[in-house]
């Protein structure tokens, strides 16, 4: 149970930080968006793009995860109770809940950054 809470409490924690570091991304941007959009991208383009790009750095994180959780069971086999160290069930399970919510904080900073005034961003500039 306690394990629960604390993979819990660092799956919120993660998914915070993405979303904090890709909102921190299209804020940087958004000049970049603005302009974009003002030579004819509509809003699915712009959502794309910040998705495609949040998605891209998660699969690598996901594949390095794996790669060194899988180097991580040797030694880790004593402590597991109940299932096998390299159970594959367990790693896809978790390695698609984890995509899910990189989409879902990816989602919500990609969904302001379509709502950018291309007009505002090009007199910032």
């Amino acid at each position: 149970m306690l394990l629960a809470v604390f993979g819990s409490v660092a799956l919120l924690l993660a998914a915070i930080g993405l979303s904090g570091v890709v909102s921190y991304s299209v804020s940087q941007r958004t000049n970049e968006i603005g302009v974009r959009m003002a030579l004819g991208a509509d809003r699915f383009d712009v959502v794309r793009l910040i998705l495609k790009q949040g998605m891209r750095l998660t699969g690598i994180g996901i594949v390095l995860g794996l790669v060194l959780s899988f180097a991580a069971t040797r030694v880790l086999a004593g402590l597991l109770y109940g299932i096998k160290p390299g159970d594959p069930f367990t790693f896809a399970a978790i390695s698609l809940f984890l995509c899910a919510v990189a989409f879902i904080s990816c989602y919500v900073p990609a969904r302001r950054a379509a709502c950018v005034d291309p007009m505002k961003s090009l007199r910032a500039e």
